[in-house]
């Protein structure tokens, strides 16, 4: 599996035994690591501050003895890389330059020692003492130090390490704590990846405070964050050391350390470059400040063939994780229902009309009004619950359907639709058993001029119930039930109805309400505008017809979210899905999507207002701006058409 081809690059934060002062061992300890993140195909490994000499040597730093071999030994590493290609390190020593002492990052791999990265900020309180023997990076005043006859450049300004799969940026511990880090302009000037080493020491709390500082940066600078601190070999005299490791993606933690281990820890990651440079490039404030210069230097690094991926490729990027499930699910109707709330202030309308079918959209749908009459103090009689029965409506459905405008306490009205539209058909001279589009798609704007003309009538407003995918997909009917006059659905995909519905029926209704909205939960999702099967069941099934709508909500997100590729969307769904769909099957439904996306952008160009709830959006006004006659071709070609 080429990883690297798919916009990822695998990195590493590790930390190694140490004994104070000891360079020999210390370096059989990076040795040892770099050996086995080799095995695991990393690509990029970073190791604790002053890991060469360990960070607690204290005056001993001022011995000439261990400075030379600090540097000996970078010397001695960077021959051990010469034939590894394929992996780049990171290490920390004590650097003298002209009259200073620096506390330096080195950048190595088969190539030799790349470049050099000194501290900016060097704390000078509590229990730490750095500027007794280390000058700030910003004294620099060379470009270039000389190690082992060789001409290595060392950053003054800043540093930006670009390889084949993505660019990298080098910080060093305090560096982190200040209001301004040198990630942040380091970021900005194209690091993808910032790599921290760090030789933080144990408190009670601190822990918390680090792991909030690594993920805020990362979200911050959208981009990753490496995090290596020095372990228990480093703790002495009155400090404890724990080899604290984090590799942060824009605010989300990938992989995280155990800490005060006596072995040697190695966490591994795979970085998605694409999607962070995806974020960087919507963002229109993220320019470069003109003011900074950066020297940049080309490591070459050979790609990887791995058998895994490390990182879990989410299949339901629409529903909350479990720990914040209820807060996330809470904000969602939350946002619904306020939309709504703000949008019958404005019209002064305390009516609102809505068709119910018993399917989960129009359930939702209901739901959300029936909240927001809660809080407005609008008597749910207010609420017109309209059951208009077809050619398709099951007994379940229509049940259902009733069942749940009655439990709420709205008034129901029921309205068959099947006469008006054999009238309908009789007039415009069609055959009744040709089921075709025209069969079902009468059906959908008969029902919304009775729901429009209905609102006339009692000086309402017409709530919609489509969701997200539905617009995605067009699986709406022009000037039906892709019409309202705001619609509450529109920004929650179909993957997020089902589980919204069900925290609902668990979190804010009473028990006889809870028992339809399981079954509605359980109905299978249709429009139901065919007949039903011989046993009256749900015989139009939509997702048969275009697809399972977790793959589409999967597809949705990756290409919106991200500016996906076809390719790369096949290759996470893969990862995402495993077995339960083959790489065809995939391929199959994604051809689909893209079809139906390009070709009913006109039913998006059009659709009513309705709030916003995630970061995926279709509306017009509220995020997507797409022209109707786009070509999907450029799409399809990638696919293999």
């Amino acid at each position: 599996m080429d990883i690297n081809r798919f916009g990822f690059i695998r990195v590493a934060a590790a930390s190694p035994k140490v004994k104070v002062a000891d360079c020999d061992y210390n370096v059989a300890e990076i040795k040892s690591i770099i050996n086995k993140a080799i095995e695991e195909h990393v690509q990029i490994l970073c190791f604790p501050e002053l890991c060469i000499t360990s960070y607690t040597c204290a005056d001993l730093f001022f011995q000439k003895s261990l400075q030379k071999k600090a540097v000996s030994s970078l010397i001695d590493l960077a021959g051990f890389m010469q034939d590894k290609p394929s992996i780049i390190a990171i290490v920390g020593l004590p650097l003298q330059v002209k009259n200073s002492l620096y506390n330096v990052a080195a950048v190595i791999s088969a190539e030799g020692i790349l470049g050099i990265v000194p501290k900016i900020f060097i704390p000078n309180s509590n229990e730490f003492y750095e500027k007794r023997w280390f000058a700030s990076g910003e004294t620099l005043t060379d470009f270039i130090v000389k190690i082992n006859r060789e001409n290595i450049p060392i950053a003054t300004e800043g540093m930006i390490f670009q390889t084949p799969f993505g660019n990298f940026g080098i910080e060093i511990c305090e560096d982190l704590w200040m209001p301004i880090p040198p990630s942040s302009h380091l970021a900005m000037q194209g690091a993808d990846i910032i790599f921290n080493l760090s030789a933080s020491n144990e408190l009670v709390g601190k822990n918390n405070y680090r792991k909030s500082l690594v993920l805020q940066q990362s979200g911050r600078c959208l981009s990753a964050y490496v995090y290596s601190s020095a372990g228990n070999g480093e703790s002495t005299t009155d400090l404890v050391f724990s080899g604290a490791c984090f590799i942060a993606e824009n605010a989300v933690m990938l992989a995280e350390g155990k800490r005060f281990s006596l072995e040697n820890e190695i966490i591994i990651a795979d970085i998605d470059i694409n999607a962070l440079r995806n974020e960087r490039v919507k963002s229109s404030n993220y320019l470069p400040p003109k003011e900074k210069s950066f020297n940049e230097i080309v490591c070459a690094i050979e790609p990887i063939s791995v058998p895994f991926i490390y990182r879990k490729i989410n299949p339901y990027p629409f529903l909350p994780t479990q720990s914040f499930e209820n807060e996330n699910l809470s904000e969602v109707f939350t946002i619904q229902v306020h939309g709504l709330i703000k949008r019958l202030q404005h019209t002064g309308l305390n009516k609102v009309v809505i068709g119910v079918s018993g399917g989960l959209d129009s359930t939702l749908a209901l739901l959300v009004v029936a909240k927001t009459f809660e809080i407005l103090e609008i008597p749910r009689k207010n609420i017109y619950g309209i059951t208009m029965s077809g050619f398709g409506t099951t007994e379940r459905t229509y049940k259902n359907a009733v069942m749940l405008i009655q439990s709420i306490g709205a008034t129901l009205n029921e309205i068959s639709i099947v006469n008006s539209v054999k009238q309908h058909f009789e007039d415009i001279e069609f055959d009744i058993n040709d089921h075709s589009v025209t069969f079902e798609n009468a059906q959908a704007r008969e029902r919304m001029q009775i729901l429009m003309d209905y609102a006339n009538k009692v000086d309402g407003l017409v709530v919609g119930t489509g969701n997200l995918s539905e617009l995605a997909l067009g699986w709406t009917t022009y000037n039906g039930d892709q019409m309202s006059m705001y619609s509450v659905n529109s920004g929650v995909p179909k993957t997020l109805v089902k589980s919204l519905v069900r925290w609902i029926a668990e979190t804010q209704m009473e028990e006889s309400v809870r028992e339809v909205l399981y079954d509605i939960v359980a109905t299978p999702f249709s429009p139901e505008l065919l007949p039903a099967d011989e046993e009256g069941k749900i015989a139009q099934k939509t997702e048969e017809v275009i697809g399972p709508y977790e793959l589409h909500d999967f597809f949705l997100y990756r290409m919106f979210r991200y500016g996906d590729e076809p390719g790369r969307i096949v290759f996470l769904a893969s990862q995402a899905f495993g077995d339960k769909y083959s790489i065809e099957e995939i391929v199959k439904w994604l051809k689909v999507f893209y079809k139906r996306f390009f070709s009913q952008q006109f039913k998006r160009s059009c659709m009513p207002d309705g709030p916003k709830v995630g970061s995926v959006n279709l509306s017009p006004r509220g995020d997507w701006r797409m022209p109707s006659d786009a070509v999907v071709k450029t799409w399809l070609e990638q696919l293999g058409n």
